[in-house]
């Protein structure tokens, strides 16, 4: 069982900046898929920006040149940093880690809120 614990949301202006952490438990976070997922009310949760073991990174064509993913893994943590914020930002943020070896059991955690308003 992986245990998964966001932080950092919050509201901000438009334009702003914020950092999102999670912080995993176990030994084998290293190997760990992560990926951040936003869900904005009404709407379906939708993947962001993910990151492999070997920190390559894929993003959602909404966040591209704004948001940047990364992780340390002797914290057994995975950031998201978000830049120029727009209210459109405003969601859910979810962590999420996917097992490398069958199952493939992914995990999630919690959520934190961003709102992005002036």
């Amino acid at each position: 069982q992986v245990q998964l614990v966001e932080s950092g949301g919050g509201l901000m202006q438009p334009g702003g900046s914020l950092r999102l952490s999670c912080t995993a438990s176990g030994s084998f976070f290293s190997s760990y898929l992560m990926r951040w997922y936003r869900q904005a009310p009404g709407q379906e949760r939708v993947l962001v920006a993910s990151i492999t073991g070997r920190c390559g990174t894929n993003y959602a064509d909404s966040v591209k040149g704004r948001f940047t993913i990364s992780r340390d893994n002797d914290k057994n943590t995975v950031f998201l940093q978000m830049e120029n914020l727009k209210p459109d930002d405003t969601a859910v943020y979810y962590c999420n880690a996917k097992i490398s070896s069958f199952p493939y059991t992914q995990y999630w955690g919690r959520g934190t809120q961003v709102t992005v308003s002036s």
